[in-house]
C-alpha cells in the first residue's frame, strides 16, 4: 500500500493483488520525470570514480526521481478512479548527455 503525499492506493509489481479480485481494468497509467546532473556533483563524482565507491549524490538523485515518477503515476491512477496499480515497472533512458528520464508505469485497476 502506498500512502505517498496523501494518496492511499495499492501498488504491486505482480499481475494480481494477493487476496483481492480485480473487478475493473482502467488502462495503462504512467508518470515520468527528466533530471539533469549537477555540475558540482559531477566534479565530486569524477574524484569518486578515481577512488571507487558509491556516487551518493547520484544515488539520491535517482531515488528522488523514482519517487516523483511513481507519485505521478499514482496520481493518474487515482484520477481515473483506481484503487490499485498492478504490473508496476520502472524504466530509465538517456535523453541527452547528462539528463535521464525515469518512467514509472503500470495498469490501473479497481480491486475488491
Amino acid at each position: 500500500m502506498s500512502e505517498e503525499q496523501g494518496i492511499s492506493i495499492i501498488m504491486v509489481n505482480t499481475e494480481e493483488v494477493p487476496g483481492k479480485t480485480i473487478t475493473k481494468t482502467l488502462g495503462v497509467v504512467s508518470g515520468s520525470t527528466v533530471r539533469a546532473k549537477h555540475v558540482g556533483k559531477d566534479i565530486g563524482a569524477f574524484f569518486k570514480n578515481i577512488g571507487g565507491g558509491e556516487l551518493k549524490a547520484y544515488t539520491d538523485l535517482l531515488g528522488e526521481s523514482r519517487d516523483q515518477a511513481v507519485q505521478r503515476m499514482l496520481e493518474e491512477a487515482v484520477g481515473r478512479g483506481a484503487n490499485a496499480v498492478v504490473n508496476v515497472r520502472i524504466a530509465t533512458s538517456a535523453i541527452t548527455p547528462g539528463a535521464s528520464e525515469i518512467l514509472a508505469y503500470g495498469t490501473a485497476v479497481v480491486v475488491e
